[in-house]
């Protein structure tokens, strides 16, 4: 896989990073740990509250617990359609999200990781992946201000 270093810098960081959301803090491991968590469920709403509040934020704004320690502020997810003359880029979004398509900052970057990949990893059936991509971005374009 191309990518396989980036991603297992980012899942260290990852692992790393949680302990801090509680309170609480621990070093980085030495080893990479190539094993990402993966959430059961493939609702869009429950995605993102698992993988991409931490970052943007519970209201997709941008606040975050982790925006401190990040070099690039997160992106306000609820004007996307905004920024692309009132039209949500579904297809684009997914290309983001699945790692396809790399944005000048932020996700495909070892801050902002692309979880493509990570919801590839299911045993039963591989096209979740592409199931939990859709409906992910489906719920960035139900959040949009109007």
């Amino acid at each position: 896989m191309r990518n396989a270093t980036f991603w297992a810098l980012f899942v260290t960081a990852l692992a790393a990073s949680m302990p801090n959301l509680a309170g609480q803090t621990k070093e980085a491991p030495s080893r990479a740990d190539t094993s990402a968590p993966l959430i059961q469920s493939i609702e869009g709403p429950n995605l993102y509250h698992a993988y991409c509040a931490s970052c943007h934020g519970a209201d997709a704004k941008g606040t975050g617990p982790m925006v401190a320690s990040l070099k690039v502020k997160p992106s306000d997810l609820t004007t996307i359609a905004i920024h692309n003359g009132g039209v949500f880029p579904k297809a684009r979004i997914e290309r983001i999200i699945s790692g396809e398509e790399l944005t000048p900052s932020g996700h495909g970057s070892s801050a902002m990781p692309v979880w493509g990949p990570i919801f590839s990893r299911v045993t039963s059936d591989v096209d979740y992946g592409r199931v939990r991509v859709d409906n992910l971005a489906r719920y960035l374009n139900g959040i949009q201000q109007k």
